[in-house]
């Protein structure tokens, strides 16, 4: 197949997520094309990938209807990796390709930032500038200098309005370098698509031993859940997936994720540190007694009943919730979700206690108590 998709990142989730849809689209008939992965950090994914010859197994692992499962996917949509210091005059070649129509990044939020050495960056230099938006830029106007008609953007970095905020980005730093005639900026922000979205599946890195890891160093665990919201446009159509829901707004299901999942999770920290100091891992709460029982009351009578006219679905999305948090393969530490905690308490958890005060005219109980 053609390489019709470059991909920023080489990452476990990336892996796990992206690159399998596009190996299950492929199996289905749909051709959607092979990937050029763009290693950006250090690490030697890029050199094990090539040695693979773009194949790896993700290893997918959880609940589902209540049962536990575990299964072995081989994955082969990558076509070869690059790594964006060492190999930027290819990448800029991938961007010229005919092939070339989507665009997908998860360098995380840190990644959507612009950089200072970048304002004297020049073409001519043969090197990558340093930030991933003037990365982008550089080859996006190697597109256009080929005559491409416009490439999708799908950013996954968990930033409300990834789309929007990554394009901000790249047309400021258009205005920097002076890339700013109207025929390019239309083509820009035009004939490019810039989709927002939503990505969430867990993708836990190496299992601690497993047959394949002998063979396959970039094998990978995952959970059984996926989803993928993608703002629906015309340049979408192809991303025909059971996992891909392309939507006309994507906020929604954001507000649904932070609200119901994050915010449960954010919950249980503060329930814990002030309750059972004891318990270490979100699956170790959902088992236990009293734990679960009050993590169940806080989901069914208070988050979602303050939130389900605003989110789809959201009795459906707090069951999975809650198979999720239970997967016993997964080893999901509660010191790792307390990070920021005070911050996470004042987006995720501050709006739903006042909504439920204002909707129902009383004091959520659970919730009040970890506030």
């Amino acid at each position: 197949m053609n390489e019709t998709i470059l991909q920023f990142g080489a990452g476990n989730f990336l892996r796990a997520f992206v690159d399998v849809f596009v190996q299950e689209m492929n199996e289905n008939g749909q051709e959607v094309g092979k990937i050029v992965v763009a290693q950006s950090t250090d690490g030697d994914r890029a050199r094990l990938l090539n040695q693979s010859g773009g194949t790896y197994h993700v290893l997918v692992r959880g609940l589902e209807d209540g049962e536990p499962i575990e299964r072995v996917q081989k994955v082969s949509s990558i076509a070869r990796a690059l790594t964006v210091q060492g190999d930027w005059e290819g990448l800029c070649e991938v961007a010229r390709s005919p092939y070339l129509h989507t665009i997908v990044s998860n360098t995380t939020e840190a990644g959507l930032v612009l950089e200072n050495t970048d304002r004297d960056w020049q073409p001519s230099q043969g090197v990558a500038p340093v930030s991933f938006p003037a990365r982008l830029l550089a080859l996006l106007r190697e597109a256009y200098s080929a005559s491409h008609p416009g490439l999708l953007i799908l950013p996954c970095e968990l930033v409300d309005n990834n789309g929007q905020a990554l394009l901000t980005l790249v047309a400021k730093q258009s205005e920097i370098w002076g890339w700013h005639e109207p025929a390019f900026i239309e083509w820009l922000t035009q004939s490019c698509t810039w989709a927002n979205t939503l990505v969430d599946r867990i993708a836990s890195g190496k299992p601690s031993e497993h047959p394949l890891l002998e063979s396959d160093p970039l094998l990978t665990v995952t959970e059984p859940y996926q989803f993928w919201a993608v703002e629906d446009h015309t340049a979408t159509t192809y991303l025909n997936h059971p996992a891909i829901h392309r939507v006309s707004d994507v906020r929604p299901y954001s507000l649904r994720k932070v609200r119901i999942l994050n915010g449960t999770h954010t919950a249980l920290v503060a329930y814990c540190r002030k309750h059972r100091p004891d318990i270490q891992l979100v699956r170790q709460a959902i088992a236990d007694s009293e734990v679960g029982e009050w993590v169940r009351g806080l989901l069914w009578e208070e988050i979602v009943p303050t939130i389900t006219e605003q989110v789809p679905d959201a009795e459906g999305f707090a069951a999975q919730t809650l198979e999720r948090f239970a997967n016993p393969y997964l080893d999901h530490r509660l010191e790792a979700i307390a990070l920021h905690h005070e911050t996470k308490i004042q987006v995720r958890l501050i709006p739903t206690l006042n909504e439920y005060r204002a909707k129902f005219g009383k004091e959520p109980e659970r919730l009040t108590n970890v506030v």
